[in-house]
């Protein structure tokens, strides 16, 4: 084991460390999609034994982060200044690949959670760090929203009940007038597997993640939970090499096959 920061967690706050394994990995490849420097220093301060709980690094959770920040860069042109909320931050990095000079940011997660965080990622004047659960909603209260708010859940809320997620999102949808969410979706099949328990490798099994929506199912939910949302889109998923690359063109153009997949979603709601 390697010397360094030696962390405490197991349940949801784990995963932290399995997305901040696959984003590191990412990063220091030479040909890779993400180029993330304060991903690979943390990965590297922390004594963790990454490989033996979730194996060799892939591009999935680098692929996620970079489908969101593309999303909140176009929005941050759009709202200079604006608030983006990072639901369930984690150990993730995007303030520090994004940041404009501008934007107020507000990285919402459990204090334990925020504890470890800000060992390698102190809060800032713009950059502020709220420990709370998120579906503890008083985290509302200190968002700025004069010039527009983005909310993202990356890696999130299908480690909810389906009922949680409904309230949580109406409870966005209803304080935020204008504001987008940004949040991804695992399918049906996927989430009854996790609940019988989903082993990532023989020393790891993955949290219980009791929500899961299939796309063709995404646009109709969403509607009947908020009459506030304007517009839902699902995001166009991609993959950088190998194998993964070559099928999902084709299990995304293929409709019965779709619904196997996981969802980037990015919603609207209507302006006050």
């Amino acid at each position: 084991m390697k010397r360094g920061f030696v962390p405490n967690l197991t349940g949801v706050p784990e995963t932290m460390l399995w997305t901040l394994h696959n984003r590191a990995g990412e990063a220091l490849r030479t040909d890779s999609i993400l180029r993330d420097e304060h991903a690979v220093r943390i990965h590297r301060s922390i004594a963790y034994d990454y490989e033996r709980s979730f194996g060799k690094p892939d591009a999935s959770h680098a692929v996620r982060s970079l489908l969101f920040d593309r999303a909140i860069k176009q929005w941050m042109a759009e709202h200079p200044g604006g608030s983006v909320v990072e639901l369930g931050c984690g150990l993730e990095t995007q303030f520090q690949r994004l940041d404009d000079g501008q934007i107020r940011w507000y990285c919402v997660d459990l204090p334990g959670s925020i504890a470890i965080r800000e060992r390698f990622l102190p809060p800032t004047e713009r950059c502020m760090h709220i420990a709370a659960s998120v579906l503890d909603l008083s985290w509302m209260d200190g968002i700025a929203t004069a010039n527009g708010v983005f909310v993202s859940a990356q890696g999130l809320l299908m480690y909810f009940e389906p009922a949680k997620v409904q309230g949580l999102i109406q409870a966005i949808c209803g304080r935020f007038p204008g504001v987008e969410l940004m949040f991804d979706t695992i399918p049906r099949w996927f989430s009854k597997m996790t609940l019988s328990g989903f082993r990532r490798t023989r020393h790891y099994t993955a949290p219980p993640m009791p929500w899961g929506v299939n796309p063709n199912e995404i646009q109709a939910l969403l509607r009947s939970w908020s009459p506030a949302i304007a517009t839902v889109e699902l995001v166009r998923l991609e993959y950088p090499r190998g194998i993964p690359a070559l099928l999902l063109p084709v299990l995304s153009g293929t409709p019965v096959l779709r619904e196997l997949l996981p969802s980037v979603v990015r919603v609207r709601t209507a302006a006050a």
